[in-house]
Parts: C-alpha cells; structure tokens; sequence
C-alpha cells in the first residue's frame, strides 16, 4: 500500500514523518507556506529526541498524487476542511482509494461515506503541534500515540488490520476495532475542552466549566443511546502515554494553535457543536456546550487573544455552578 497523508499539520505531519521514517511510501499534502518548506528542508520534527528534517514527496493537492489503486489517504484536515478535501479527492483519487478518517470529531466518516466506499474511522490520542510553516512538534516519545481503527460504521477487515500493523512498525501503538465509532465519542468528550482552552483564561472557573461541558455530554449522548467507551478503557489503552507530561507544555490543542495561528474558523462545530446537534435531534437542551460553540467561534472570528476570557462571566451567564440537565 501507499500512503497518502492528505493535510500535513500538526498531526498529519507526524504520521507522515513516522510512516516514511518505518520505510512506507507516503505522499504528503499540504499548502503555502508549509508545503513550500516542506519541499525546500523536509519537514523538521522536533521531540524529546531532537531535531529531524524528514523528506517527504509532497503534493499541493489530489491531482500531483500518484495514484495507485492501492493508494490509502489519511484524511488529517480539521474538520471544516473536510468538504473541499473530499471535492479534491473526487476529482483525482481512483474510487478504490480507502479513506482512512484520521480527524477528531464524529461526523467527518459520513461525509466520507456519501464519496467513497471504503472508509475507516481513527480515535487519534496523538499529542503534536503546528504552530511555524515546515515544523511540527511531536509531543511524545518515542510512542508517537495511539491511532486505533476499524471500518464505518462498524467492523474490521484485512485492510484495517494491515493498516494497524503499519502504523505499529512506525511507532504507534494501534489496534482494529469493531466498535471504533464508541472509542470516538469517547475522544469527543476530551475534545470539548478545545473551545475552553483556546478562548479562556486557565484557573478553576475554566476547570469547571470544562467539566459542565463533558458531564453534559455524557448525559446526552446516554439520552441519544449511543455507545460511548468509558473513561477507563480509554485511560486503559492510553497506558502511560503522556503521563509524565508533554515534551513542549506551553503548546497547547489544537484549537488553541488554530486561533494562535491567527485562524478564524476553528472546529468548535465539529466538537461542542456536535453535543448540541444531537441535543436538539433528540429533545433536550446542552447550554454549556452551547455557550462554548458560540463563544469560540466568535473568539476566532474576531481575532481575539488566546485564552484572554474569564470563563467566570461564562458560569454567570449560565446562571449555575453544577450541571442540570434540562429536557424541552
């Protein structure tokens, strides 16, 4: 199989770099500034190890791939990205091409779907950041992280467990899973957290609003009925990964980065906006995660300082320090 890694930020990049560097043939797309320093230098990986400069065939989009009818794409774009990747794929990509759905949130693998036939989703614990064209920073090491998958909407086969085994020999720990959309709902959760750090001050009041926010999800998705791995089996197959800190710690998600990079759209939608979505699908009401969806994407809209809110205004505006889960 070949690689194509279709988005070499933050995480693209260091499955792109790990994949070559393990002796995969990888293609890597990326764009501006980036794409061109890739293409100059390589594209530096920095972690606890040092410094490396990996070379990386690159394409600026699907139509400079080499295509085979063996050809894998990991799709690494954020979340609002994912519709005009899909349009470049259409276009050029083979229809044999297996899209392989390395993003965070759950809605991307349908999207997917409606496009291309064989699509397998990833629950991505993968600790990097993005931040100067050309670098990426891998935050763990030497495990890189965990990218288990299995097919969507359920189920495993030959392709995801050869997958699996690739991503293994490139210093990953990964598994093929029959119930990978439960192990992402699950990351969902710890993604509700990306609007809070990216918009509000830390101290305690971000902290629980943090907390609301994921108490609030849990109780959604229950009311929703759909299956959810529990924070002990995801703390279990995350092991150790991690636990004793992050190579770089004044690096913070990936939501963060994104309005840090001066971006104004971010993928709050895709998280809290998700917990909403299936809120209001399903009758009930999720106001934190509604507040937090709101005030992030204004937060970027308007180029405001990183982490430069009092998230107490946000309780305030809540009217409550605990959550209540309220139907309609």
């Amino acid at each position: 199989m070949s690689y194509v890694i279709y988005g070499t930020g933050a995480v693209g990049g260091v499955i792109a770099a790990r994949l070559h560097t393990s002796g995969a043939d990888v293609t890597a797309v990326a764009r501006g500034a980036h794409l061109s320093a890739i293409r100059k230098r390589g594209l530096t990986v920095v972690s606890s190890a040092g410094s490396e400069a990996v070379p990386l065939d690159t394409a600026a989009d699907a139509g400079e791939v080499k295509w085979t009818d063996e050809s894998v794409v990991f799709l690494t774009v954020k979340s609002h990205q994912t519709q005009a990747a899909l349009d470049d794929l259409a276009a050029h990509a083979p229809n044999t091409v297996s899209i392989v759905v390395a993003q965070n949130g759950v809605a991307n693998e349908s999207a997917v779907l409606r496009r291309f036939r064989d699509v397998y989703g990833v629950a991505v614990v993968l600790a990097a950041a993005h931040l100067e064209p050309g670098v990426v920073v891998q935050q763990t090491y030497p495990t890189a992280g965990v990218l288990d998958l299995g097919r969507f909407p359920a189920g495993t086969d030959e392709r995801a467990e050869n997958i699996s085994a690739t991503l293994r020999d490139a210093g990953f720990r990964s598994t093929a899973r029959a119930d990978i959309m439960a192990w992402k709902y699950r990351k969902l959760i710890g993604n509700l957290a990306n609007g809070v750090s990216a918009s509000f001050r830390p101290g305690p009041e971000s902290d629980l609003l943090t907390r609301l926010a994921r108490e609030e999800a849990e109780s959604v998705l229950d009311f929703a009925g759909i299956a959810v791995t529990t924070a002990e089996q995801d703390e279990e197959n995350r092991g150790d990964l991690g636990r004793d800190g992050f190579f770089r710690e004044d690096l913070i998600g990936s939501t963060w980065q994104s309005v840090t990079r001066g971006h104004t759209s971010v993928e709050t939608d895709w998280f809290n906006g998700e917990i909403v979505l299936l809120a209001r699908l399903h009758g009930t009401l999720a106001p934190v995660n509604e507040l937090i969806q709101r005030t992030t994407f204004e937060h970027a809209r308007l180029g405001r300082e990183p982490r430069s809110l009092d998230a107490a205004d946000a309780l305030a505006e809540l009217g409550r320090t605990e959550l209540t889960h309220t139907s309609r």
